[in-house]
C-alpha cells in the first residue's frame, strides 16, 4: 500500500481579518496546488492573495524538502488537503471622537494552517 505524504505550513499574525481571508481561501480548498496558485494569481484581493500565494509557495518548498526523492511533474497529484483560518492576536486602538469621547478601533489578524498530500 503506498503511502500518503503529507506536509504542512502556517503563517501567523497576517494584518487581515479572517472573514476576508476565508473569502479566498475557500476558493482553493481541495483544488491541486497549481491550480490554486493561478487562482490567487488573478484575485482581485491583492494584499490577501500575495500573502496566501507566498504561504503556499512555502509549503510547497516543504514537500520539496522533504520529500526530495519523489519528483514533482506538471500532472502531479499534490493538493491542497486542508486550509484553515482562524483568528490572532487583536490590536486595539483609539479614535478621538467630539466631546473628549474615543472610539474603540479593533484590528483583527488572522492564522493560516495548510497541509499538503499527495493523493
Amino acid at each position: 500500500m503506498e503511502e500518503k505524504a503529507i506536509i504542512s505550513a502556517s503563517l501567523n499574525e497576517v494584518r487581515s481579518s479572517p472573514r476576508k481571508m476565508r473569502l479566498l481561501v475557500n476558493l482553493v480548498r481541495n483544488k491541486k496546488i497549481q491550480n490554486a496558485l493561478d487562482i490567487l494569481k488573478y484575485s482581485k484581493k491583492k494584499k490577501v492573495s500575495i500573502c496566501l500565494r507566498k504561504l503556499l509557495l512555502s509549503v510547497l518548498s516543504n514537500w520539496h524538502r522533504k520529500y526530495s526523492n519523489l519528483s514533482l511533474d506538471k500532472d502531479s497529484s499534490l493538493y491542497i488537503k486542508e486550509i484553515r483560518v482562524n483568528q490572532g492576536r487583536t490590536l486595539k486602538r483609539l479614535r478621538p471622537v467630539p466631546q473628549g469621547r474615543g472610539h474603540r478601533i479593533r484590528k483583527k489578524s488572522s492564522k493560516i494552517l495548510v497541509f499538503l498530500e499527495n493523493r
